[in-house]
């Protein structure tokens, strides 16, 4: 690795909120982790509760909440009232992006009794769900009947409708693409109150194709369809060990799933990759299983769900002395596998919360809540993390993740990085995020004539500067990974903090077929455009009204 040098960094000296970051675990321990137990338990009996009512009712229930949206979205003055938004508070997102929008004037729309499945429909292989159904309220409901939506998005918290208006992406996701790409169809309420169900080939295709990485900015999702498909009880897993330079890292991570032959049979069901140094990765591919394979003599079943087990992330490091090995998991443990210890971000909140005496003790509490976690933090604390915290993903293709890791490196040296193949297919449209023009005349590892293979990499922890105690510049690190991602044909997810400027923005992504949508169904004025949404920082009043002013008198539709 000599050929990959860092940047030497002058020291830095400690401030007070070096400290408070420090003992910050103090009141995790004490407030988050008590309070996250208890809001889990209520939303579990609130899921329990759900399933209990019949199909019909859930579905009544939610043309009921969807009148009260439309009467809501009418009551608003365009004259004085803000710009559209749901009521949720700002912490509550998963993503560490400040939600700054909602520090200026807005005009709230609650959704938050969005939160059933509304039907499983066994035939059509389709789970028709509200917007605030998370993956772990639909794995529980589903894994029973062997079956899993096609792409399971690995934290219990996200949501359905975070992970179609922003993005979402799993160990499948090689196969069945991001997690908006297995949506059915979509119902969305639009600005003038008019309730639309979108779906590919219907006339409301264009909003269908618009509606992901929207940020929520076309109309307010309330109810999506997503495609199901059959799974057995264990996932077969295969821990591959590999060391070597960054770049033949990410060539035996290619190789893991997107065989050179192009021999169908050896791409696994599932995939990730995790880099733990500069050196060494340990890879790792799945087969779904029956529990008749699973229990069979000399086979070993590993429950890495229950609360004593060790972390995830570390077990799979293990490969690194043990070799390679093979076991099997239950398949919803698989699924939720990086909850409980939030990847590796756990380690950060709680340095001990690894330890086997807390794991005992105290691992059935874990993990925090990422909302109370936010919201306890304070003003202090959040800017120190964005300054000496990365949490970013980089959505990069396939042939450049060995460049990507390299230069990660030496602009950030954040370990362990997270690895996870998607397919980016080719559309009738041309949406935010796209194909690299040509790229099938190019015939390159993990490509078809239908989709370009790309790959997420996670880049989440405190930088090697920032351990060194060297001084760190958050924000001209992120921009300067952000113009690497816009020279690449790559993209940043917008959950993240983002240091784009409005004509960076659109550099990265296309916006021709979002502001489409946003003129044809009457967004402008009425909801934030995707930019507005995702720039860093408060909104003016100015900015506001500027926003409001594109259109002043939007036409409401009247009540059937």
């Amino acid at each position: 690795m000599s050929d990959l040098q860092t940047p030497l960094r002058p020291k830095r000296k400690k401030v007070l909120v070096d400290y408070l970051v420090q003992f910050r675990w103090i009141v995790v321990i004490f407030v988050v982790l008590p309070v996250s137990c208890f809001i889990y338990f209520k939303l579990f009996l609130g899921d329990v509760k759900s399933a209990m009512k019949s199909e019909k009712r859930r579905q009544k229930e939610h043309e009921e909440n969807v009148k009260k949206v439309v009467n809501r979205l009418k009551q608003r003055d365009p004259k004085k009232d803000g710009l559209v938004c749901t009521a949720r508070k700002p912490y509550i997102a998963v993503g560490m992006r400040n939600v700054d929008y909602k520090r200026a004037r807005h005009f709230e729309v609650d959704l938050s009794a969005f939160r059933n499945i509304i039907e499983v429909d066994k035939e059509r292989m389709v789970a028709k769900v509200e917007p605030l159904v998370n993956m772990g309220q639909i794995t529980r409901y589903t894994v029973p009947m062997n079956l899993a939506l096609a792409v399971v998005a690995e934290l219990d918290d996200l949501t359905v409708g975070g992970l179609i208006n922003g993005y979402g992406i799993e160990g499948s996701s090689h196969i069945y693409g991001l997690f908006s790409d297995t949506v059915v169809a979509m119902e969305v309420v639009l600005a003038d109150g008019r309730v639309v169900r979108c779906t590919k080939d219907n006339e409301h295709s264009d909003l269908f194709y618009g509606m992901p990485w929207s940020q929520g900015t076309l109309g307010l999702l309330v109810s999506a369809e997503i495609k199901l498909i059959p799974i057995k009880e264990y996932m077969r897993l295969t821990y591959s060990p590999c060391r070597g330079t960054l770049k033949e890292l990410a060539q035996a991570y290619a190789d893991s799933f997107a065989p050179r032959d192009g021999d169908p049979s050896k791409v696994p069901d599932f995939v990730e990759g995790m880099i733990y140094t500069p050196t060494e990765a340990v890879h790792m591919t799945g087969r779904y299983a029956s529990k008749e394979e699973a229990k069979k003599k000399g086979n070993v079943i590993n429950s890495v769900g229950w609360w004593f087990k060790p972390w995830f992330y570390q077990h799979a490091q293990t490969a690194l002395k043990r070799g390679e090995f093979v076991e099997y998991i239950p398949t919803r443990e698989y699924y939720h596998r990086h909850t409980r210890c939030l990847y590796w971000e756990g380690k950060l909140i709680l340095p001990f919360g690894d330890q086997w005496w807390f794991r005992w003790l105290l691992g059935w509490m874990m993990p925090p809540k990422v909302s109370l976690l936010k919201a306890t933090q304070g003003e202090a604390i959040r800017n120190y993390y964005h300054e000496m915290h990365v949490i970013q993903d980089l959505l990069v293709p396939l042939y450049k993740v060995g460049e990507a890791l390299e230069y990660c490196h030496c602009e950030m040296e954040v370990y362990p990085i997270w690895l996870c193949p998607h397919r980016l297919f080719k559309l009738p449209v041309k949406t935010m995020v796209y194909p690299e023009p040509g790229f099938e005349h190019h015939h390159r590892q993990g490509d078809t004539s239908y989709a370009q293979m790309f790959t997420d990499i996670g880049v989440y922890y405190a930088p090697g500067p920032v351990f060194r105690g060297e001084e760190f510049n958050g924000a001209e690190a992120v921009r300067n990974l952000e113009e690497w991602l816009i020279q690449n044909h790559s993209f940043q997810p917008q959950y993240a903090v983002s240091e784009l400027t409005e004509k960076n923005f659109w550099r990265m992504f296309d916006g021709s077929h979002y502001e489409h949508c946003r003129q044809k169904y009457g967004a402008v004025g009425t909801f934030m455009s995707v930019y507005y949404k995702s720039k860093k920082g408060k909104k003016t009043e100015k900015e506001v009204q500027d926003a409001e002013a594109e259109i002043l008198e939007p036409a409401y539709a009247e009540e059937a």
